[in-house]
């Protein structure tokens, strides 16, 4: 009889034990999704503290009619989603590290110029917006070198922060988008007259969608 209860004493110890440590692995894992697999240490820290404290008042200056009322810091929609890119793509590569066997409690140097660098791409938008407006359709040997650099390292902040899956879904949409060839495309026809009641011929609007794109007959 003490035999026996030693085992279930044994048998309840080890059940509580699996379950805390399912418990453990289960917040470890939320934890990695929610706020990057990286917690780093010192001045790290503060300096990823600090670009979410201001990302998160610009995000609030920029949705509140503060920026009309003293008519400061006004940005339109395509300069908020620079900024905000920028923001975005610069946490991601000092919150997430490439692999597993990335440190976890420091930031390599390369994840500073990877962030740097995909900020700088993300924000080049906004940066030089009025020259880019004012040549609209002629991009210079730089922004072709910017917009490159940025999209892959944008595709390698996908990879990190939401898995590799994501990353190659978008990959192929972008490639696919920028050579209409691969698509085999179907052709539609339309044949007839659309009437009311009264026999009176009505208009049509036939929208169609291509991969994406609206196109509206």
């Amino acid at each position: 009889m003490k035999i026996k209860k030693v085992f279930t004493s044994v048998s309840e110890a080890t059940s509580t034990y699996s379950h805390s440590n399912t418990i453990e692995k289960a917040d470890q894992i939320i934890t990695e999704y929610e706020t990057g697999g990286r917690s780093p240490l010192g001045w790290s820290r503060k300096v990823m503290l600090g670009v979410s404290l201001i990302w998160s008042i610009f995000q609030i200056w920029y949705a509140s009619t503060l920026p009309f009322i003293f008519n400061f810091g006004v940005f339109n929609d395509t300069e908020a989603r620079s900024i905000h890119l920028a923001f975005s793509i610069f946490l991601v590569y000092l919150a997430f590290p490439a692999s597993r066997s990335s440190p976890q409690t420091c930031i390599p140097w390369k994840d500073w110029f990877f962030a740097g660098t995909g900020a700088f791409c993300a924000g080049y938008l906004y940066l030089f917006y009025h020259e880019l407006s004012d040549r609209p359709g002629l991009p210079t040997y730089l922004d072709i070198v910017v917009s490159v650099t940025g999209m892959i390292l944008l595709l390698e902040g996908t990879r990190r922060a939401l898995g590799p899956t994501l990353m190659v879904v978008a990959s192929t949409s972008i490639s696919i988008d920028s050579d209409p060839d691969v698509l085999v495309g179907e052709s539609f026809s339309f044949s007839g007259r659309i009437v009311d009641d009264m026999g009176n011929p009505l208009s049509t609007n036939l929208n169609f969608l291509f991969h994406g794109q609206y196109v509206e007959t």
